[in-house]
């Protein structure tokens, strides 16, 4: 199966983040004809507020981005990993992942569960909390045989959600991401190797990139897939752009014959 990944720069011109994400989604499918095709977290609009996140919020199914990324999937014939969207549920706003098969239909939502409240080592503060609810489910999609986990973003600081997400079957996880620059250089990399190298799996990592919020905050990129061995396989260059590997199921199997961690835990 081969899988490709879109990084991208988004900010606060909603209309700008779906052309720019629609222009690369299409692009990467002509030249790799991939099975899956993932965007990064807040693909649709990352700006600064809580006004503005919720202004930029949708229903599912019934906002203009959710039906402009499903119509998408369909016309291309891609199961395409919407990084995530601010949905909006009653009173509540939630950072969700919206998963369309190959039809356009939704296979899989994924509301992010660890929210990223923290104070930087450059003096930056970050209050998802303060504009976003938390979710509650781990949640996996098929793609053919292939079962995908999901998580977004600060989630990979818990392995516990990752050793579930193996539990439920997955070979692949993929976390959309936009991973701050000060801690991305240190943690990024090492964190992806170590959730890959514990669950066995590939694990799709897919980052924004470069400034936001009028170059107060700035993301690190640095999209990769990892395979069970934690080796990388694929990476984006800085910037914006694409990157696409094949996984191998073979792969999976293998290490997880030679390595039969699973069958071994005693917590």
């Amino acid at each position: 199966m081969k899988i490709s990944m879109v990084q991208m720069n988004s900010g606060s011109d909603k209309a700008r983040n779906l052309d720019d994400a629609e222009r690369l989604v299409r692009e990467v499918v002509a030249a790799e004809k991939p099975e899956l095709v993932v965007l990064p977290e807040y693909f649709a609009f990352l700006g600064e507020g809580r006004d503005a996140v919720h202004g930029s919020g949708e229903y599912f199914p019934d906002g203009a981005s959710y039906k402009r990324m499903a119509s998408l999937a369909r016309e291309l014939g891609v199961t395409l990993h919407c990084g995530s969207m601010v949905e909006k549920a009653g009173n509540n706003h939630y950072n969700a992942t919206v998963v369309f098969g190959p039809k356009g239909e939704e296979i899989a939502k994924y509301r992010k569960m660890h929210l990223f409240d923290i104070d930087t080592p450059g003096g930056v503060s970050y209050r998802e909390s303060d504009t976003i609810s938390r979710g509650e489910d781990v949640v996996t999609y098929k793609v053919g045989d292939t079962t995908v986990g999901c998580a977004i973003c600060y989630d990979i600081r818990f392995p516990e959600l990752f050793r579930a997400l193996r539990d439920k079957g997955a070979d692949v996880i993929v976390l959309p991401a936009a991973f701050t620059l000060m801690t991305g250089k240190d943690h990024w990399e090492l964190l992806a190797r170590a959730r890959a190298v514990e669950t066995q799996t590939y694990f799709v990592a897919v980052g924004q990139t470069g400034a936001h919020a009028e170059g107060k905050k700035w993301c690190w990129g640095h999209s990769m897939v990892i395979d069970p061995w934690g080796l990388m396989v694929a990476q984006c260059s800085d910037g914006v752009g694409s990157a696409t590997a094949t996984v191998d199921l073979n792969r999976v199997a293998n290490v997880r014959r030679d390595v039969p961690v699973a069958q071994h835990h005693v917590l």
